[in-house]
């Protein structure tokens, strides 16, 4: 998710508000100031991940009827054709650096938290699935653990540009490649959204 079309256009963004932020000019703040970003955007997913865990009860209950196993492969098959580009998602990110008057660690926390939905287009498809798993087993701990390490995951390379600013011109430059990935994490969610609509098809006969 880190190497895909939406989060790429944010690394110029985070790497000029790192550097802006990082006073003393070092990496041992720019990496500080990398994690605590993504931890702002840890903290939008994991929210997700709880409110689902909570509200996974009645998901939990019923996840054995071939019906629910049929409606978790018709959105695991959305989020698939979304990676494909079939289907598009609305942009639900908005500017906030510019509405940013006092700069400190909250700031930082606070910035990588709406980036957790300016980079949403991309990462929906993948967080949707998680959020689907998290419910049905309505474990809060889980949850916030596996949205914990995604959030990192997906702010790998926002981490290396924020933490090594020299970084962002040797980048790989955007292409088929980034499309590739993205499309080969349609395939995985497509394989998913199959296994599911078997499962479901050997229930009901």
């Amino acid at each position: 998710m880190s190497f895909t079309p939406c989060v790429y256009p944010v690394i110029p963004v985070t790497a000029s508000f790192i550097a802006g932020m990082n006073t003393r000019g070092t990496k041992r703040m720019g990496l500080v100031l990398s994690l605590l970003y993504v931890l702002g955007i840890s903290l939008t997913y994991c929210t997700l991940a709880v409110l689902a865990a909570i509200t996974g009860k009645f998901f939990g209950q019923v996840q054995s009827s071939p019906f629910s196993m049929f409606f978790v492969a018709v959105v695991l098959g959305m989020f698939a054709f979304v990676m494909f580009e079939k289907i598009h998602l609305p942009v639900l990110g908005f500017h906030v650096q510019n509405r940013i008057k006092t700069k400190n660690i909250f700031t930082v926390i606070l910035f990588g938290m709406a980036s957790g939905l300016i980079i949403g287009p991309c990462t929906a498809p993948v967080l949707g699935a998680l959020l689907l798993y998290v419910s049905s087993k309505q474990d809060i701990f889980r949850s916030i653990i596996l949205m914990f390490i995604f959030s990192y995951g997906v702010g790998t390379s926002l981490i290396l540009v924020g933490t090594f600013s020299g970084l962002l011109g040797s980048l790989p430059k955007s292409g088929i490649w980034m499309v590739r990935v993205k499309q080969f994490c349609g395939v995985i969610l497509l394989l998913a959204s199959l296994y599911f609509f078997v499962q479901a098809c050997i229930r009901i006969f």
